[in-house]
C-alpha cells in the first residue's frame, strides 16, 4: 500500500513538473516574437544586421524611440488610430447594446437562426467586399476620411458586440426590470438605468475587444486611407522605409509602442475578457 502511494505521489509530482515545463515553453513561444521585436527596437543598426544575431543587446539605445516620437506622421497616426478605434467602439456599444437587449428579452421566431447569422457576419471575409465598398465610398466622397474605415469596422465588429452583450443580458434577472416598470419606468429607462449599470462588466469587456479589433485593423485602412492626415499606425509603420532601405529598428519601435499598451490592457482585464467570452456558454 505504501509503495503504491509513493508511486502515485511520484507520478503526480512528475505530472506537475511536466505541466509547468509545458506552460513555461508555451508562454516563451508566445512571447518570443514580442520580446525579439523589443530587442530589435533598442539595439544599434550595426548590431541589428550582425550575423549571427546577438541574443542579448550589446549596447542598448533609445534612438529608435526618439526617432518615431519626433516624427509628426507617427504622432498623427497614433491620434488617427485612437479616433477610429474610439468612435468604432462607441458606435458598436450604442447600437449593439440596444440590439442585444431586444434579442435577450423579446420573444420572436427564428431567434436562434438570427443569432447564428449575426455571428457568421463577423467571419465573412472582408477582402470579398473591398471593391464594392471602394466604389460606394467613392460615390459618397468618403474615401480618405475616418468614416470610410469606421463604417467598415462597425460592420464587422458589431456582430461580435451583439453576441457578447446578449450573453450578459440573459444572465440578469428579469425581476429587476419588472420592479423598475412597477415604479413607473419605461422599457428604455429600465434598460438605461437598471440593465446597463448591472451589465457594466460585460459592456466593459466588449468595449475592450471592440477597441482592440479596430486598433489592429489594416485591410480597410490601407485601402480607403491615402494621406498621413487620416492613416492609422497600422498603415504608417511600414512607411519607415525608403526606396532602397528599410528602417527595421524604427518599425520595431513603432510596433512595440502600438502593441504593448494593448498587451498590458489585456493582462490587466484578462479575467473580465474570459468571463465575457464564456458568458452564456452553459445557460442557453
Amino acid at each position: 500500500m505504501a509503495s503504491a502511494t509513493a508511486t502515485g505521489g511520484g507520478r503526480g509530482a512528475l505530472g506537475s513538473v511536466l505541466f509547468y515545463v509545458f506552460l513555461f515553453l508555451f508562454v516563451l513561444v508566445s512571447m518570443f516574437p514580442l520580446i525579439w521585436i523589443f530587442k530589435m527596437s533598442i539595439i544599434t543598426r550595426a548590431e541589428l544586421f550582425q550575423s549571427p544575431p546577438t541574443i542579448l543587446p550589446a549596447n542598448p539605445t533609445g534612438q529608435e524611440y526618439t526617432q518615431i516620437f519626433s516624427d509628426p506622421a507617427f504622432q498623427q497616426a497614433l491620434l488617427n488610430s485612437a479616433i477610429i478605434a474610439g468612435v468604432t467602439t462607441v458606435v458598436c456599444l450604442f447600437f449593439g447594446s440596444i440590439a442585444a437587449y431586444a434579442i435577450a428579452r423579446l420573444r420572436f421566431r427564428f431567434k436562434s437562426p438570427i443569432m447564428t447569422l449575426i455571428l457568421a457576419i463577423s467571419f465573412f471575409p472582408a477582402v470579398a467586399i473591398i471593391a464594392p465598398l471602394f466604389l460606394q465610398y467613392s460615390a459618397l466622397r468618403l474615401i480618405d476620411t475616418y468614416w470610410s474605415v469606421i463604417i467598415s469596422d462597425v460592420v464587422f465588429a458589431l456582430p461580435l458586440t451583439v453576441w457578447l452583450l446578449v450573453a450578459f443580458f440573459k444572465e440578469l434577472p428579469k425581476d429587476l426590470e419588472e420592479a423598475a416598470k412597477v415604479d413607473g419606468a419605461t422599457t428604455i429607462q429600465a434598460f438605461r438605468k437598471v440593465i446597463v449599470p448591472l451589465a457594466a462588466p460585460g459592456v466593459f469587456t466588449t468595449a475592450i475587444l471592440t477597441f482592440i479589433f479596430a486598433w489592429n485593423e489594416f485591410l480597410f485602412a490601407t485601402t480607403f486611407l491615402f494621406t498621413p492626415d487620416t492613416q492609422p499606425v497600422t498603415v504608417v509603420i511600414p512607411n519607415f522605409a525608403s526606396q532602397y532601405t528599410t528602417d527595421y529598428g524604427a518599425q520595431a519601435a513603432a510596433a512595440v509602442v502600438v502593441t504593448v499598451p494593448l498587451v498590458i490592457l489585456v493582462l490587466i482585464f484578462q479575467r473580465r475578457i474570459v468571463s465575457g467570452l464564456t458568458a452564456g456558454a452553459v445557460k442557453g
